[in-house]
C-alpha cells in the first residue's frame, strides 16, 4: 500500500510539475508577444507620422534592424522595404493585413513558419495618400523557446523531480503511519482518520461475532471432549490426508501415545501394517474391520470413512477392547470341549465295565472290583456334574442365603474331611490363627477352603506340610508344594485348566475346583491373591470385605 501510495503522489506531483511549466511558459510567451505588439503599434505610429511628413527619404533615414518596414501602394505594389528589393518583391494586395487596413484604416495579421519554428506578426496603417505603411517582427514560437531552454528545463526537472520523490516518500509515510499503528483488537481506542471509523466499527462486530463464534466452539469441543473422553472405546478423528484430528484417552491408552499426536501423520502413532491397510481401506470410501492383537489385549477396529458433499472428508477410527470377551469365548469352546471329554471319560469306563459284566466276561471273584469301580467312576461323573452345576449358579449370579460362618470352625472341617488324603500323602496339614466371622454362603466358604487345601495336598511333596491361617477377615493356604511355574500362574483360575495335565490325571479331580474358588470369592466381594515359585511351594490368600466379628 505504501508504494502505491508514494506512486500515486509522485505521479500527481510530477504532472503537476509539468502543467505549471507550461502554464507559465505559455503566460510568458503571451505576455512577452503583447509587450512586442504594443511596440510595433507604437512604432507605427511614429512610422506612420514621418512618412506622411517627410515621405521615403524618412524611410531612408531611418536605421531600424529590429522591425520590418514595408510602404505598399494602393494598388499593392511594393514602394519601400528596409530588408530587400522593392522591385522584386510581390504585390502585397492581397495580404490580410493591408486588405484589412485598406477597409477599416488599420489591420493585423499573424502567419507561421511550415516548421512552426518562427512566428511573424503585421501590424499595417492607411496613410491619408491612400497608401498602406506595414511593420512586422518575428519572434520564435513557443517549441523553440522551449528548445531552447532545454538545459534550464532539464535541471529544474530534475531538482523539481528529487523534490517530489522526497515529498511523495515523506507523505506516504506519514499516511501509513497511523495506519500502521492501529491497534486492531481494541478498534475504538484508536484516534485515527476520521474516514476510517465505519471501518473500525465493522471490526468491533466482527470481533465480537468472532468471540462469540469462538466462546460456541469452545463449549462444543469441550462438550466433544468430555463425551468421547468418557467413553471406553478408543475414537481417532482423521482428516483426509491422514493427519489426526482428535484421539480421546482409551484411543491414547490403545496406541500408547498422548494428545501430542494430533496435528500429526497416523504414521507417528502406529506403524503397523495391518492399521495402515485398515485405513487405506478406508480412505478408498469402504467401512473397514480388522482384529489388533497389543500389549497382551486384543481390539476390534473399524474405520468408516467421513463423506461430506460426495467428497471424502476423513475416517473415524473406533477400537473395541475384545479381550473379555475374546477370553470367554476361548474358555467357552475349551470349557465345552473339556466337559465333552470329562464325561465321556468315567461313562466310557462305567459302560465298559457293565458291558463285560453284561455279557458274562466277569469272574464271580473280579465282580467286586467291577462294581467298585463303576462306583468310583459314577461318584466321580456326580462330583463333576456338580461342580459344573455350582459354577453354573455363581456364573448366574443367583442369590444363596447367607449366614454368619466362622472361617477358623469350616476350615478344620475340611482338614477333617481330607485327613485321608493328607494321610495317603504323607502330608502334615495344620490350621492356626483365630475365629474370624464372614458373612455368606457357607457352602460355598466351604468350597474355597476344601479345594484350596485339596489342590495344597495332592500337589505337595512327599512329607510335605500345608498350613491354613485365619486372621481378621484373611484366609492364607500355605504349602511347600511343587510350586506353579510363572507362566501359567494366571490361568490356574480357569476352567480345566492344568498346569501339568499327565501329573493332574493321576491325582484325580475334575479340574474345576481353582475355578469354582475363583467364583466364590467374587461372590462374597473379596478379593485373592496368589504367590508361588517352583520347588518352594504356593501361598494362597483370600481378603475378604471387613467386617465385624462376633
Amino acid at each position: 500500500m505504501t508504494k502505491k501510495i508514494f506512486r500515486s503522489i509522485f505521479l500527481v506531483s510530477l504532472i503537476v510539475i509539468l502543467a505549471c511549466m507550461a502554464a507559465a511558459s505559455a503566460f510568458l510567451y503571451s505576455y512577452f508577444s503583447e509587450i512586442q505588439q504594443d511596440q510595433l503599434q507604437a512604432e507605427l505610429t511614429l512610422a506612420s507620422q514621418g512618412v506622411e511628413s517627410d515621405g521615403e527619404n524618412y524611410l531612408n533615414a531611418l536605421n531600424i534592424t529590429d522591425y520590418r518596414i514595408t510602404w505598399v501602394g494602393a494598388d499593392g505594389t511594393v514602394l519601400y522595404d528596409n530588408e530587400a528589393n522593392p522591385d522584386e518583391m510581390e504585390n502585397h494586395l492581397d495580404r490580410p493585413e493591408v486588405q484589412e487596413a485598406l477597409s477599416t484604416g488599420s489591420g493585423s495579421g499573424v502567419r507561421t513558419s511550415s516548421t512552426l519554428s518562427e512566428r511573424t506578426y503585421y501590424l499595417a496603417h492607411l496613410l491619408s495618400d491612400g497608401t498602406i505603411l506595414r511593420l512586422s517582427y518575428s519572434t520564435e514560437s513557443v517549441f523553440a523557446l522551449l528548445g531552447g531552454m532545454w538545459y534550464a528545463i532539464v535541471i529544474v526537472l530534475i531538482i523539481a523531480v528529487v523534490l517530489s520523490l522526497a515529498l511523495a516518500k515523506r507523505l506516504a509515510k506519514s499516511i501509513i503511519r497511523p495506519l500502521n499503528q492501529l491497534d486492531l483488537d481494541h478498534p475504538l481506542e484508536n484516534d485515527s482518520y476520521e474516514e476510517l471509523t465505519p471501518l473500525l466499527t465493522r471490526l468491533i462486530q466482527q470481533h465480537r461475532q468472532i468471540d462469540h463464534q469462538l466462546e460456541e466452539l469452545h463449549d462444543r469441543q469441550t462438550e466433544f471432549s468430555a463425551v468421547t473422553d468418557n467413553m471406553s472405546e478408543g475414537l481417532i478423528l482423521l482428516g483426509s490426508d491422514g493427519s489426526i484430528l482428535s484421539i480421546n484417552r482409551a484411543a491414547m491408552k490403545v496406541f500408547g501415545t498422548d494428545g501430542n499426536c494430533v496435528g500429526k501423520d497416523m504414521l507417528t502413532v502406529d506403524r503397523s501394517r495391518q492399521v495402515q491397510e485398515l485405513l487405506h481401506q478406508a480412505m478408498s470410501g469402504e467401512h473397514s474391520e480388522t482384529i489388533l492383537s497389543k500389549d497382551g489385549r486384543e481390539y476390534q477396529l473399524n474405520a468408516s470413512p467421513i463423506v461430506n458433499d460426495g467428497k471424502l472428508g476423513g475416517v473415524a477410527l473406533l477400537a473395541f477392547d475384545i479381550t473379555e470377551k475374546a477370553m470367554m469365548e476361548r474358555q467357552r469352546r475349551e470349557f465345552s470341549a473339556n466337559v465333552s471329554h470329562e464325561l465321556k471319560t468315567p461313562l466310557h469306563s462305567i459302560m465298559g465295565s457293565a458291558e463285560l459284566i453284561e455279557n458274562g466276561l466277569v469272574k464271580a471273584d473280579d465282580m467286586p472290583r467291577f462294581v467298585s469301580r463303576i462306583r468310583s467312576e459314577a461318584t466321580r461323573l456326580v462330583t463333576l456334574i456338580d461342580d459344573i452345576i455350582r459354577l453354573s449358579q455363581l456364573d448366574e449370579g443367583i442369590e444363596m442365603p447367607k449366614e454368619q460362618v466362622d472361617l477358623m470352625a469350616i476350615s478344620r472341617e475340611a482338614v477333617e474331611a481330607l485327613s485321608p488324603l493328607a494321610s495317603e500323602k504323607d502330608v502334615e496339614v495344620s490350621v492356626t490363627g483365630g475365629h474370624s466371622y464372614i458373612s455368606g454362603v457357607r457352602r460355598l466358604l466351604y468350597e474355597i477352603v476344601f479345594n484350596l487345601c485339596e489342590n495344597a495336598i495332592k500337589y505337595n511333596k512327599d512329607g510335605g506340610k500345608v498350613d491354613i491361617n485365619i486372621s481378621k477377615n484373611t484366609l492364607t493356604v500355605t504349602d511347600t508344594g511343587i510350586g506353579i511355574p510363572p507362566e501359567h500362574q494366571s490361568r490356574v483360575f480357569e476352567r480345566f485348566y492344568r498346569v501339568d495335565k499327565s501329573h493332574s490325571r493321576e491325582t484325580g479331580g475334575t479340574g474345576l475346583g481353582l475355578s469354582i474358588v475363583k467364583h466364590a470369592v467374587l461372590y462374597h466381594g473379596a478379593e485373592i491373591k496368589m504367590e508361588s515359585h517352583v520347588g518352594d511351594g504356593t501361598k494362597i490368600s483370600v481378603i475378604f470385605p471387613e467386617q465385624d466379628d462376633k
